[in-house]
């Protein structure tokens, strides 16, 4: 089952759109979260075993700083997305994404690519 959690800022009429039976959907401000911190929402994701969408780079951060191996985390640089918008984009780019996203990975998502960076991200020193 993929289970996600959209963060503040994303529509949350996408929960309609992403309704189907094999994913399980939430957004921050459904469970508590709409204030939280990003690193209070990287624990709940990793507690909850969720991946984050996104529109904030913060996240992609603090997870190489951390050299964290969860969650994954999908960004998308695409300002102004509608819920069915947001939701045909993740369907689209979910066949490319799936295997890395599960196995743990960052990814970002613009208007003509997707860059994937598997986790954890090490720093050379």
């Amino acid at each position: 089952m993929t289970r996600l959690l959209l963060d503040q800022g994303l529509p949350h009429r996408t929960l309609k759109q992403l309704d189907i039976p094999s994913w399980d959907v939430q957004h921050v401000s459904d469970v508590g979260l709409s204030r939280a911190s990003d690193r209070e929402i990287l624990d709940a994701a990793r507690n909850d075993s969720r991946i984050i969408v996104t529109l904030d780079a913060d996240f992609h951060t603090i997870l190489a700083l951390d050299s964290a191996a969860s969650p994954s985390v999908i960004r998308i640089r695409r300002e102004g997305l509608k819920g069915r918008e947001l939701a045909e984009l993740l369907f689209a780019v979910w066949p490319k994404i799936e295997k890395d996203i599960l196995q743990g990975a960052m990814i970002t998502v613009t208007e003509n690519s997707v860059r994937i960076h598997n986790l954890p991200v090490f720093r050379e020193d």
